[in-house]
């Protein structure tokens, strides 16, 4: 299966880095802070939503902003305690688009303090940021890819989405974007997407005139 595109939208933690230690480290610390009880928290969805999401989902409205806050400084605090680590075939994927003639972004649900903190860990710099900051719905709202596609200045038909959470691949369908799952955070068979792969490793990427080439290595 070989998949073209004129740009690239990757997700970041997941997708790009390894945080999965680091955010069930952090979460579960905070949520002992407020109170929130092992089963309340395991129904919560965690990968692919905003903090503040989260908390709205767990804890009383007027709690809410300070709990955000509190779990920002959480994982950035955590960030040098290995939790930020590039993924398997991160720097190989990322450095086949070092040449800047195909635009890609990363769009994250984190805060942009959190996120530069990771992607700056990873030795990740990408041009385009987009982060909760940013928009007013998140995934698996279309808004977050549809932004990054406007920031790059490409058509969201011709972009291609990397994801490892159920929510983010809804975010990139609904954008109308093709999209590539990383079978990372969850078990491949709850991802739908266009492909399914365990991690970036097993894509090999091809920059030709007309924009990038995807296809799963033999």
């Amino acid at each position: 299966m070989k998949i073209h595109a004129q740009a690239l939208l990757f997700d970041n933690d997941g997708t790009l880095v390894s945080s999965l230690e680091s955010v069930r480290r952090c979460w579960t610390r905070w949520a002992g802070e407020y109170g929130v009880t092992a089963e309340e928290f395991a129904r919560v969805e965690l990968h692919g939503r905003t903090a503040a999401e989260i908390a709205a989902d767990l804890l009383p409205a007027h709690l809410v902003d300070r709990a955000v806050a509190r779990i920002e400084d959480l994982e950035v605090e955590d960030v040098p305690n290995g939790g930020a680590r590039p993924l398997p075939g991160t720097r190989e994927v990322l450095g086949a688009l070092a040449g800047g003639t195909v635009p890609w972004a990363v769009v994250t649900s984190a805060t942009r303090r959190l996120a530069e903190a990771r992607l700056r860990a990873a030795g990740i710099a990408p041009t385009t940021l987009v982060t909760a900051a940013d928009i007013t719905r998140g995934k698996p709202d279309p808004e977050p890819y549809l932004l990054g596609a406007r920031a790059l200045g490409v058509d969201p038909a011709a972009c291609v989405v990397f994801e490892d959470a159920p929510a983010g691949l809804r975010s990139g369908k609904a954008a109308g974007m093709t999209t590539v799952a990383l079978a990372t955070t969850h078990p491949a068979g709850e991802l739908d997407a266009d492909l399914v792969v365990e991690d970036l490793s097993a894509l090999s990427l091809l920059v030709t005139d007309a924009g990038v080439e995807i296809s799963v290595r033999g």
